[in-house]
């Protein structure tokens, strides 16, 4: 499992961007980056420059996992069919964790991917604790018995600040079904994402 070792809105503030669409993201106090240098008027970025910061906001996004398999979901898509960004966003939405987060099961994707890793999640009624499982179309993704009473789950359905994307297919408030793999312009994302850029920073 990928364990963040650092604050999770310092990524927040050093792109400048509320990421995950947080209320209590710092950049909707302060949107220059971090250090006694973060307002210091920044200079023209180069298209290295751009390429890195569109990898590191979308390979962030997705809890930040680690180079390794973010880049080994990039060769993946990219021998696939078709457009490869749009292939890139597609198989990262496949992840377990991600479709817990979508479900609204988890408030963060920190904590879904938790909730994935202690055992509190079921695909098709068999338990799974590997957070990048790739799920495929028509897998059904429930609750535990126990995660059903935890607060954690309970506040993320409350939630205001997100709704359940179309491609995940609600089935009461414990279950949901991954209904299709979704393009670019269907996942729910508070910022831009720049797919095309990725591409470009690995295919140099």
């Amino acid at each position: 499992m990928s364990k963040r070792k650092s604050a999770k809105y310092k990524l927040d503030r050093r792109m400048g961007e509320n990421i995950w669409g947080r209320p209590n993201s710092p950049v909707n106090r302060r949107s220059y980056g971090p250090g006694q240098h973060g307002q210091r008027r920044k200079g023209k970025m180069s298209d290295f420059g751009l390429q890195l910061r569109a990898k590191q906001k979308l390979k962030g996004y997705y809890g930040d996992v680690t180079e390794k398999q973010f880049k080994r979901t990039y060769i993946e898509a990219s021998r696939m069919k078709g457009d490869t960004g749009q292939n890139l966003i597609g198989l990262l939405e496949q992840r377990l964790d991600m479709v817990v987060y979508r479900a609204k099961f988890a408030p963060t994707i920190f904590a879904a991917r938790q909730l994935v890793s202690h055992g509190h999640i079921r695909v098709n009624g068999v338990k799974c604790d590997i957070a990048s499982r790739r799920i495929k179309v028509g897998d059904v993704i429930s609750l535990g018995d126990k995660a059903k009473e935890m607060a954690l789950v309970i506040e993320a359905q409350s939630l205001p600040e997100r709704d359940i994307p179309e491609y995940v297919s609600v089935d009461g408030t414990d279950k949901v079904t991954f209904a299709r793999v979704p393009t670019l312009d269907e996942v729910p994302y508070p910022v831009t994402m720049e797919p095309n850029l990725v591409v470009e920073f690995y295919s140099r």
